[in-house]
C-alpha cells in the first residue's frame, strides 16, 4: 500500500494526477454533459478549478496567463496543473493574503483551500464522464469529520448546498458527499 502525500506538492500532484486522467477520458461531446453541481457541466468543473484558483494566486503576488479552458479544457488542464506544480515545488518563501483567509505561505493556502476542491470536484467530473468516483473513504471520512463541526460556516459561504439525506450506513464517500449538498446517486 502507497503511503499518503506529506507535503503540499505531493498531494497537489496525487490528487492532480487523478484529476488529469478523468479529464484526459472525457471525448469531446462529453464536456457538454451536465454534472452533479446544479447548472454545471463537465467542463464548468474544469474551467472552476482552472479560474478561481489563478485569480487566488494574485494575492501572492503570481500572476498567470490565461487559459484557453472552453477552446481546449485537456491541454489548459495540463498547463494549470503545471503552473501550480511549479509554485508548490518551489514557493521561494511567498506569502499569500487574502482578506478571508489572512495570511499564509502559498504552498500551505492551496494545499489547505485549493487541492482539497481539485480531489473534492473529481467526484463531480467522474459522475458527469459516467464513471465511478473513487475518493477514498478513510481520507472521505477525515474530511467530513473535520467539516462537520463548520456545518453552519459552510452552509452561509453560499459554497456548499443543503445536505443530502443519506443512510448512516451509508459510506464514508457518500456521507461527505451528502453533507455538501451532492446527491450520492446522482447519474448524468
Amino acid at each position: 500500500m502507497a503511503s499518503a502525500p506529506t507535503s503540499p506538492a505531493q498531494r497537489h500532484a496525487d490528487d492532480a494526477a487523478r484529476f488529469t486522467t478523468l479529464v484526459e477520458s472525457a471525448s469531446a461531446g462529453d464536456w457538454a454533459r451536465p454534472s452533479p453541481v446544479a447548472e454545471w457541466t463537465a467542463l464548468d468543473i474544469v474551467k472552476h478549478l482552472v479560474e478561481w484558483s489563478r485569480g487566488f494566486l494574485q494575492g501572492a503576488g503570481i500572476e498567470l496567463p490565461e487559459l484557453h479552458v472552453v477552446a481546449d479544457p485537456v491541454a489548459a488542464w495540463k498547463r494549470h496543473v503545471t503552473d501550480i506544480q511549479a509554485i508548490l515545488d518551489d514557493p521561494a518563501g511567498r506569502v499569500l493574503s487574502n482578506p478571508h483567509t489572512g495570511d499564509k505561505p502559498v504552498d500551505e493556502a492551496i494545499d489547505e483551500f485549493y487541492t482539497p476542491d481539485v480531489w473534492m470536484h473529481s467526484w463531480d467530473l467522474a459522475k458527469a464522464l459516467g464513471r465511478e468516483p473513487d475518493l477514498g473513504q478513510e481520507r472521505a471520512g477525515a474530511a467530513l469529520a473535520a467539516m462537520e463541526p463548520m456545518d453552519r460556516l459552510l452552509r452561509d459561504s453560499g459554497q456548499f448546498g443543503p445536505a443530502v439525506p443519506v443512510a448512516p450506513t451509508a459510506s464514508a464517500q457518500d456521507r461527505l458527499m451528502a453533507f455538501i449538498g451532492r446527491d450520492p446517486s446522482w447519474q448524468a
